[in-house]
């Protein structure tokens, strides 16, 4: 310990802030454990997947041009479905973000007339201009639902986060074809989704309305749990592989899981019809997709117990923070009201600063594509925008909440909650003691 606490110091933490630390990991190896269990878990349920569907070394090969008869990317559709027991998947580096993979689960099965119902509130920020809830700046939003026909409702939660289940009732109507559930809060300070909650509010709305399309956006959340939305009635979910599944290897990818007839319709809209998944070409990327997908599990754990980790600092040191010190985790997502920009950029920036990619340069609030506010963010990652890497955003708005998430390892995870503990304090804007 002595050989650590030596490191750290070298790395510009003091000892206060070292010892403030040490007495909180302590009190969490409990809760580690059982982190750990988990992911022991979810990490069979992958390798028994790659091993049932014979994953091979063909399989990490890749193709070019049309991609007809990739053995790689088709296996690897197919172990996702397994893993997620679901009927189909479509796992592509051609889906670029989260938000393509939803814009393409929602594209692909809506049709102008049809109404989208979010009985869980607003959306991600980035997904109101593909709804059409917000224009792109210019006056219209091109290409998004409203533009094709596509009406938009959401029932709010309650002030305690439960669903409106009168509110939804009242909101279904004959035009509802497709219901959106964002599982993780995004810039949201509402409880986040569990696996159990999301097929809670499922069975209500199929006694509604049976026929009705259900998709679950599962980004952040995917390893957490023991099982995934499919299991408890989704028909299409979708994320992205530089979050949870991509293990911090991926380079690019999104994908989408479910029924057939679903990830079939967007297949089509992602290629063209009459040729879906046959065609797509996997460049040489599927050894990172593949491995990422087998380290997902111990990767995801590594993040769950950086949060846990920020939420006891932050708590002990009077900060409202959510989840909160003790709540069950659902995703990998945690939020810290900092109450002042100040201390938001300064919490951003230590951030960065202990990264292992661009610890020398300094965030700054910027105008970014899909937001109304500037946001700042640090992610000094190995893949650009990878927030399975540690990294922190948040809007310059009151009350400066930050959300941060990630950490491939728990060791850089540990390092950088105290680096940011340890900028808030040499500025003046916590007190240890």
């Amino acid at each position: 310990m002595d050989f650590l606490k030596e490191q750290y110091k070298k790395m510009g933490l003091d000892e206060e802030t070292i010892q403030f630390g040490d007495t909180i990991r302590k009190q969490l190896q409990e809760r580690f454990a059982q982190i750990d269990a988990m992911a022991e878990l979810n990490q069979l349920k992958v390798l028994h997947a790659m091993q049932k569907h014979q994953v091979s070394e063909a399989c990490l090969l890749g193709t070019t041009g049309y991609g007809y008869n990739d053995l790689g990317r088709d296996t690897l559709e197919v172990v996702y479905a397994e893993i997620f027991r679901a009927e189909d998947a479509l796992v592509r580096p051609q889906i670029t973000c989260g938000t393509h993979a939803l814009a393409l689960a929602l594209m692909s099965n809506l049709r102008p007339g049809d109404e989208l119902l979010s009985p869980v509130g607003k959306p991600y920020d980035t997904l109101e201009e593909v709804i059409g809830i917000r224009d792109n700046g210019n006056g219209h939003s091109s290409g998004s639902l409203k533009e094709y026909g596509i009406t938009y409702r959401q029932v709010d939660l309650l002030p305690d986060g439960g669903f409106d289940f009168e509110g939804i009732r009242n909101a279904i109507n004959e035009k509802t074809h497709m219901v959106t559930i964002q599982r993780s809060k995004g810039y949201q300070t509402r409880p986040t989704l569990s696996v159990e909650r999301i097929g809670e509010l499922i069975r209500f709305i199929r006694e509604i309305k049976p026929d009705v399309v259900i998709l679950v956006d599962n980004c952040y959340g995917e390893f957490v749990e023991a099982i995934e939305p499919t299991e408890v009635g989704a028909d299409l979910v979708a994320g992205s592989l530089i979050k949870n599944p991509g293990g911090g290897l991926c380079p690019i990818g999104g994908y989408l899981v479910g029924k057939k007839e679903c990830v079939e319709n967007a297949a089509y809209r992602l290629t063209s019809p009459g040729l879906g998944k046959e065609v797509g070409a996997s460049l040489g990327i599927l050894p990172a997709f593949y491995q990422g997908l087998f380290l997902a599990p111990t990767v995801t754990a590594s993040a769950l117990k950086t949060a846990i980790f920020a939420a006891n600092l932050y708590e002990k040191l009077g900060y409202f923070v959510l989840p909160n010190a003790t709540e069950t985790r659902y995703d990998i997502i945690q939020a810290i009201t900092l109450n002042t920009p100040e201390a938001l950029c300064a919490f951003c920036e230590a951030v960065q600063a202990a990264a292992p990619v661009d610890s020398h340069v300094t965030p700054e609030p910027w105008d970014m594509p899909g937001y109304d506010d500037q946001v700042i963010m640090a992610a000094g990652a190995f893949v650009s925008g990878s927030s399975i890497e540690l990294s922190a955003d948040g809007p310059l708005k009151p009350p400066y909440n930050v959300y941060f998430q990630g950490g491939l390892t728990w060791p850089h995870g540990a390092y950088g909650m105290l680096k940011t503990v340890q900028y808030l304090k040499d500025r003046g804007l916590v007190k240890l003691s």
